[in-house]
């Protein structure tokens, strides 16, 4: 089953934008495109072991402290992993990373987090597995997406990383 057929199968809302490929937060903006919601920027990140992997969700234009945020989770040294565990957990390429990835991960080895600051939003916005599209998806249904996949969210205080002078 495919995604869009999982959203309508399960009457989980959302619009879809059609735009040209982008690979960065910067490149979707530069489409300057405006929709309802909160654009995402999402990190798949490992712990230093690499055997937890985890999908950060964070509003577009956070820098993350991925030192304290190690720290504050206790998960010690966390980074990014690389293009070859995103292919394997969560069958996408970079550029096309979004929460909706862990449709993916039927094994659960991804731990979806979502910044505190999202709580709040209305909609959050995210690529459908790929980089020329864009769903704006309540943040009930975003929910609910999850719940469905078994990946339930955890909310979380994301530490943003000073800016510098």
């Amino acid at each position: 089953m495919s995604l869009i057929e999982f959203f309508q199968q399960n009457a989980i809302e959302f619009t879809a934008f059609h735009h040209p490929a982008a690979y960065t937060v910067a490149d979707l903006d530069s489409f300057k495109l405006d929709w309802h919601g909160v654009g995402t920027k999402n990190l798949f990140l490992r712990n230093d072991k690499g055997d937890r992997h985890f999908l950060l969700v964070v509003p577009k234009d956070k820098a993350v402290d991925l030192k304290t945020l190690g720290k504050q989770t206790g998960l010690g040294r966390v980074g990014f992993a690389s293009p070859e565990r995103l292919l394997q957990h969560l069958n996408i390429t970079p550029g096309a990373v979004s929460f909706l990835a862990v449709f993916n991960d039927a094994a659960g080895a991804v731990q979806v987090l979502l910044d505190e600051e999202l709580r709040s939003a209305d909609a959050l916005h995210a690529h459908p597995l790929v980089n020329t599209q864009t769903w704006v998806i309540p943040l009930p249904d975003v929910e609910r997406f999850l719940a469905l996949v078994n990946h339930p969210l955890q909310y979380l205080a994301v530490p943003a990383r000073p800016v510098s002078e």
